[in-house]
């Protein structure tokens, strides 16, 4: 074969495979995407009415007694979906585990200080009235690897019950019943583990108690 009929063979080749593979096949792909999973095609988006509120698959903060609180982040200055990341800080880490708190010479906070693990769990046993030496779940106190996790763990949202059912007027059965609505469980029964999404939570509980969030 002459050079010119190799070139103009590798020339197609290339033009064929970069028009399947890299407009054809995306195209179809994307066009069944979001004729078959729509929802999903469009980032799992949900709405208050007509207004977005947020994504199933991407986490935010939520402070306000009357609503259950994620597991903490380190995704910029907490759940900034431009800045996902850990902490990427060793388990055997000082910092880790007991943080940093300094002062200035002015007096105020340095701006480098960290909240560890053992920060972390303190106040989550003193917002939701536990004892100082409560035994909790991993995700009450530590940072997910993304800063942006949508969903926290069962024993996780259980302890936060009561405050919850104390701050919207609710019993702590109706707060357990709205947090097991929206519990998925392990995915095709075996991997993973149970979870549950703290923004559709969130959303139930406002239904059912709306205006209670205990916000100042």
């Amino acid at each position: 074969m002459k050079n010119s009929n190799l070139l103009r063979a590798s020339v197609m080749s290339v033009l064929t495979i970069t028009l399947v593979f890299g407009l054809l096949f995306p195209a179809v792909v994307t066009a069944l995407g979001g004729i078959l999973f729509k929802k999903q095609a469009e980032g799992s988006l949900l709405r208050a009415g007509s207004t977005v509120i947020g994504s199933e698959l991407i986490g935010q903060s939520f402070s306000a007694p009357g609503y259950l609180h994620p597991r903490p982040s380190a995704a910029g200055s907490g759940y900034d979906a431009s800045l996902s990341g850990g902490t990427n800080l060793g388990p055997t880490s000082d910092k880790l585990i007991n943080g940093i708190h300094k002062k200035l010479p002015d007096g105020k906070d340095d701006p480098g200080n960290f909240d560890g693990i053992k920060d972390l769990a303190a106040a989550y046993r003193t917002e939701n009235g536990l004892a100082k030496d409560a035994v909790l779940p991993a995700d009450a106190a530590t940072r997910s690897a993304s800063g942006l996790d949508p969903e926290i763990s069962p024993e996780n949202a259980a302890l936060q019950a009561a405050r919850i059912a104390r701050i919207r007027g609710l019993t702590e059965t109706e707060v357990k019943r709205i947090i097991e609505t929206n519990t998925a469980g392990r995915q095709l029964g075996v991997l993973g583990e149970a979870r549950v999404n703290v923004l559709k939570a969130n959303l139930a509980l406002d239904a059912a108690a709306p205006g209670k969030t205990g916000a100042k």
